[in-house]
């Protein structure tokens, strides 16, 4: 029976892997989150590789909040590249397989096609170049990996986009949305499933990757789509906004070309907006 630790348990992607689980009855899974391993304490990582054999490790733990990076610089990379680094040469040392998700975010947009896995990286924020350092410790430390690089994730679990755009409509919010950034949504339950079908049939095709689902739009887009799947579209006011202001610059065009994931690991993505449809149709969608 294999061994899978995934970290970040309470997070929305390890959420959406702990779902599909139920049916891995071949899998011992351990399911961690902050309060069970500090994934910036080397000692806590050592005796949780020591404690048993692991065969597979899924990253999913990450300092995710793209505008206090900005003042937090310090914590951002402890977790996004310091642990990484840590965790990268755990693995390495007890032969596991390292599966860790990154972003968009790494590239400073200024592309006018779909970023593919060779393009030049860039980030233009403190989270983006975080993630980017991630990215590298693990590729100068070990060989038996997965990276996945995706964008806009959402899912009917945690904190998104998505399910804020759903709040606002049952609050019949008038909504101010940028359309100064475009990229692609991503159903974090696809990029679940993915992975499980590594797991599963032992893939060893390792290496960068990157995941999305297929189409580009800005976020007003995406909150478009949100309300008109949802039939909230008529009901509240939706305004493009131009001058949206954040504190961390963001990219302007993050599409991810996605070939080397269908011709390498074989899984093609469903469109963004048939990915938005199966969020909405998932029962228990707790806003």
């Amino acid at each position: 029976m294999k061994t899978v630790l995934v970290t970040g348990a309470s997070g929305q992607l390890a959420s959406c892997i702990k779902k599909f689980s139920e049916a891995e009855d071949s899998i011992d899974w351990l399911f961690m989150d902050s309060s069970e391993i500090d994934i910036t304490s080397k000692c806590d990582l050592e005796e949780c590789f020591k404690s048993k054999r692991i065969d597979f490790c899924i990253n999913t733990a990450a300092y995710t909040n793209v505008e206090k990076a900005e003042s937090e610089q310090e914590k951002a990379f402890k977790v996004n590249a310091d642990a990484v680094k840590n965790l990268a040469v755990i693995c390495k040392k007890n032969s596991t397989v390292l599966i860790h998700v990154s972003t968009d975010y790494v590239f400073d947009g200024s592309a006018s096609k779909p970023y593919s896995e060779t393009d030049t990286t860039n980030p233009i924020n403190v989270y983006g170049a975080s993630k980017l350092k991630g990215e590298t410790s693990i590729r100068e430390n070990m060989n038996e990996y997965f990276i996945f690089r995706t964008s806009w994730l959402f899912s009917e679990f945690g904190h998104n986009f998505y399910k804020t755009i759903l709040k606002k409509a049952a609050e019949n919010a008038t909504l101010n949305i940028t359309t100064a950034q475009t990229g692609t949504p991503t159903n974090a339950n696809h990029l679940a499933q993915l992975i499980l079908k590594l797991i599963r049939e032992k893939n060893s095709n390792y290496g960068l990757y990157h995941f999305s689902n297929l189409g580009e739009t800005t976020w007003y887009g995406f909150a478009e789509e949100i309300l008109r799947v949802s039939n909230n579209l008529e009901k509240i006011k939706l305004n493009e906004d131009i001058s949206y202001k954040t504190t961390a610059a963001r990219p302007a065009y993050s599409v991810l070309n996605k070939q080397k994931l269908i011709e390498t690991l074989k899984f093609i993505p469903v469109s963004w907006q048939e990915a938005v449809r199966e969020v909405y149709q998932t029962e228990n969608v707790i806003i």
